[in-house]
């Protein structure tokens, strides 16, 4: 088997269109694929990824910040923008991220590093958004929303917008060394 990847000079959302139209090549080449997870804390991205897949036979879903990101008692998604993915056919997963969630709560009060800090930053080797899409995987396996064991495409990016996405086997957080990366379908150079 023979697959190309993707390279951008830079992280950012101006790579977004470029990511969602890499992974339409990649589900019309090999139809093998059911679940695209998608990190859009806005969903404005995840709208993008509906609209391009629309005739696809994939299931999307989204994955936002968990409720206190950005402030207590508040999402960074509005009711809006949830009902609209919804009526789109894409459930929007809210929880607690899984490469940092209470350790990073202890290591923002105490110092030091916490194992998830070890991961997500080997991770970041590669690059943020691949980061990412490790995370995100994780977060809807635990939540049961796609199998483990089944291959997804997984989306991500830094900040806003997508840079990066790949194909992966996704694990429960519980075996997180499980998770299993078969293809770099894009990213940006570190």
């Amino acid at each position: 088997m023979e697959e190309k990847i993707d390279y951008f000079d830079s992280e950012g959302k101006q790579n977004t269109m470029k990511v969602i139209e890499l992974v339409k090549e990649r589900l019309n080449r090999l139809n093998d694929i059911k679940y695209v997870v998608v990190a859009s804390a806005s969903g404005e991205s995840a709208l993008l990824v509906s609209d391009a897949l629309k005739d696809m036979d994939v299931t999307i879903i989204n994955v936002t910040h968990h409720a206190g990101f950005s402030g207590p008692n508040t999402l960074d998604i509005s009711d809006e923008m949830l009902d609209k993915l919804e009526e789109n056919g894409i459930y929007t997963f809210v929880g607690s991220h899984a490469l940092s969630g209470v350790g990073r709560g202890i290591t923002n009060k105490f110092g030091g590093i916490n194992p998830s800090d070890i991961i997500a930053e080997t991770l970041r080797m590669f690059s943020h958004g691949i980061k990412v899409c490790a995370e995100i995987s994780i977060m809807v396996s635990d939540a049961g929303l796609v199998p483990v064991g089944e291959e997804i495409i997984a989306i991500g990016g830094r900040k806003q917008g997508f840079d990066s996405a790949c194909v992966l086997t996704p694990a429960n957080m519980t075996n997180v060394f499980d998770i299993r990366f078969h293809e770099i379908i894009a990213m940006p150079r570190p």
